[in-house]
């Protein structure tokens, strides 16, 4: 490990801080303590974060069920919007539309159950 500093890779022990051991750069003086690198949560656990937060609950109530921080949840929901939204500005516009016969179907069957009640 090198110093942040002076990147100097001398350093000796220097005590414990936190719990955390600490260290003393022989090149510059500086006292330091390695950082702990947060560990990536698997993209399954964001899948079902995404999918909790569709079906309606709240960022706290899926950090609970997930066991992790409702601010992790909230940054997962946002990284997933930025690349949905990065799609969409992708796709192409729309010339043309079919219109179904459905639509004709379903408005004359209306006509005829508006016109059986009078």
């Amino acid at each position: 490990m090198n110093c942040p500093k002076c990147n100097c890779s001398y350093s000796v022990k220097s005590g414990k801080i936190n719990g955390r051991q600490r260290y003393k750069c022989k090149g510059c003086g500086c006292n330091y303590t390695v950082e702990i690198k947060s560990t990536a949560k698997p993209k399954s656990q964001k899948k079902q974060a995404l999918h909790l937060y569709l079906e309606g609950l709240g960022f706290r109530s899926i950090g609970i069920i997930l066991g992790v921080s409702n601010v992790s949840v909230l940054n997962w929901i946002r990284d997933f919007g930025k690349k949905v939204q990065e799609l969409h500005s992708d796709s192409q516009k729309i010339e043309m539309a079919e219109v179904d016969e459905m639509y004709s179907y379903i408005s004359s069957k209306k006509l005829l159950l508006d016109m059986d009640c009078c």
